[in-house]
């Protein structure tokens, strides 16, 4: 049974499923604390790619999250269990030596090795962070992984796991760990130890976000303002695509790529030097007119005197051959590539000043009670759906389930996240449920599949903490 709650948190806090997991799949010593932390998932409101490009983003937070349970240990080995991998074929057993730790390609080699292991470089990767950049003075832990988010839906489960980890991980070795320090830690995760070219956006709202609240972020490099609520009666309903996408995808990286060669070409064109910002936490370009960040860029500027200069298409030699050295850390160019340079830089300016309107809009106390604010609210999402196609980040079955919630009388609809398929977000009044529901049940008959819905909100990781449980019962042993 768990025996304590050493926290302010009511023991219903910890999930019962989690609960049980850890009773009937223990790997943890009796009579020792175990650190309990969770991160939830997240929706895309408005924003998706220009976290990167220092825009604002708009983001929401999930019921479904991911638990992470930590015991420090003292022989040098680490093992994590995580029986859930096993229901998408992945391993869910692994033991690693806290000596692998020793540098970044050791713990990417351990992770390659064997099939379905993948998943264990962002827990991996979050306890290297904390013994090279937080001093931990790590000899082994146990790791215990429960999910209800399911992953490669574009809903943020890798940024949770980081975040999960990295949170519980180092309240077991006494250290403090929070707000837009532990976001940084864990996008440095993915940048670094698994190698996404992932802005700040996941990792901050679910760190910082509220139940039932929109999170506005401007993403230079992390500054988030008051959680907003929607409008009374109004909901956004997420509905899985089935086009599984991920932020190493190519389309993503080709597109995010693009936004930089452009950034570059501009600051060439206006004699602007860009040099590395020596003070950032996460590696980047800066310059004394935008700061680096593309989205600074006014809309109306870009279109006066720029977009006509800027090619719609370049290819990634030709870039390389004019214009020198590319500006973005994590990402390559590919000679043989072709870039959409013009579009990615319409999007980095145009989707800021979206989400920056919708923001206003929902500060505002007596628009957002009327039905004009739906139909703008509605037609600032479908502008930016619309965005993503320009930018190579479309898809034909997010184009079409977009369609559907139009045709079916709801307001706005757009693809989250990074694109390229995932979640489609539909924006409506919360009566209009059943026909959310109708639309979602004819999808699945005509796709011969179900797929998953995302609604409700649930409290980000420094809101909830962490829980610290003493075990009273013998622990099970892992399966050899």
């Amino acid at each position: 049974m768990l025996a304590q709650y050493e926290t302010p948190f009511e023991a219903n806090v910890l999930a019962d499923s989690f609960a049980d997991a850890i009773r009937s799949q223990a790997l943890f010593t009796v009579a020792r604390p175990i650190w309990v932390a969770r991160a939830p998932g997240r929706l895309d409101v408005m924003g998706g790619n220009v976290d990167y490009t220092g825009g604002m983003v708009l983001q929401s937070l999930l019921l479904e999250a991911i638990w992470v349970a930590v015991q420090p240990r003292t022989d040098g080995v680490i093992r994590i269990l995580n029986p859930g991998a096993a229901q998408f074929g992945w391993t869910p057993y692994l033991e690693f030596n806290v000596v692998g730790l020793s540098d970044p390609e050791s713990v990417r080699a351990f992770c390659r090795q064997t099939d379905g292991s993948h998943w264990a470089l962002y827990v991996l990767g979050a306890i290297y962070c904390l013994q090279q950049r937080f001093g931990c003075r790590l000899r082994g832990a146990d790791l215990f992984i429960a999910s209800n988010l399911p992953p490669n839906k574009g809903v943020s489960s890798s940024a949770a796991l980081e975040v999960a980890t990295l949170k519980a991980a180092a309240a077991a070795f006494g250290i403090s760990l929070e707000g837009v320090v532990l976001a940084t830690a864990a996008q440095w995760v993915e940048n670094t130890l698994v190698g996404a070219a992932c802005g700040i956006m996941d990792q901050a709202v679910i760190v910082l976000g509220g139940e039932s609240n929109l999170l506005p972020l401007l993403c230079q490099p992390c500054q988030p303002n008051a959680p907003i609520g929607l409008p009374p009666g109004i909901s956004i309903w997420g509905i899985d695509s089935m086009v599984p996408r991920s932020t190493t995808g190519i389309a993503y990286e080709a597109s995010r790529a693009a936004a930089f060669m452009g950034y570059k070409l501009i600051c060439q064109r206006e004699g602007v030097p860009i040099l590395p910002e020596s003070r950032a936490r996460i590696s980047r370009f800066t310059d004394s007119r935008w700061n680096g960040y593309l989205s600074n860029l006014d809309p109306s500027e870009f279109r006066t005197r720029f977009e006509h200069r800027l090619p719609a298409s370049l290819s990634g030699h030709e870039f390389l051959a004019t214009a020198g050295e590319h500006v973005d850390p994590f990402t390559r160019i590919d000679p043989e590539q072709e870039y959409p340079v013009r579009a990615a830089v319409r999007y980095a300016t145009e989707e800021n000043a979206r989400v920056q309107r919708f923001y206003t809009l929902l500060k505002n106390p007596t628009a957002r009670t009327s039905e004009s604010w739906l139909r703008v609210a509605g037609e600032l999402l479908c502008q930016s759906h619309a965005a993503y196609t320009e930018c190579g980040l479309g898809s034909s079955v997010c184009d079409d389930l977009v369609s559907r919630a139009l045709r079916a009388g709801f307001p706005g609809a757009k693809m989250t996240g990074g694109g390229a398929g995932g979640v489609v977000a539909v924006l409506g009044r919360s009566e209009n449920r059943p026909a959310f529901e109708s639309l979602v049940w004819q999808f699945a008959a005509e796709s011969g599949a179900v797929p998953h819905l995302f609604e409700g909100s649930s409290a980000g990781a420094d809101a909830f903490g962490v829980s610290t449980i003493k075990r009273q019962e013998s622990p099970i042993r892992c399966a050899e």
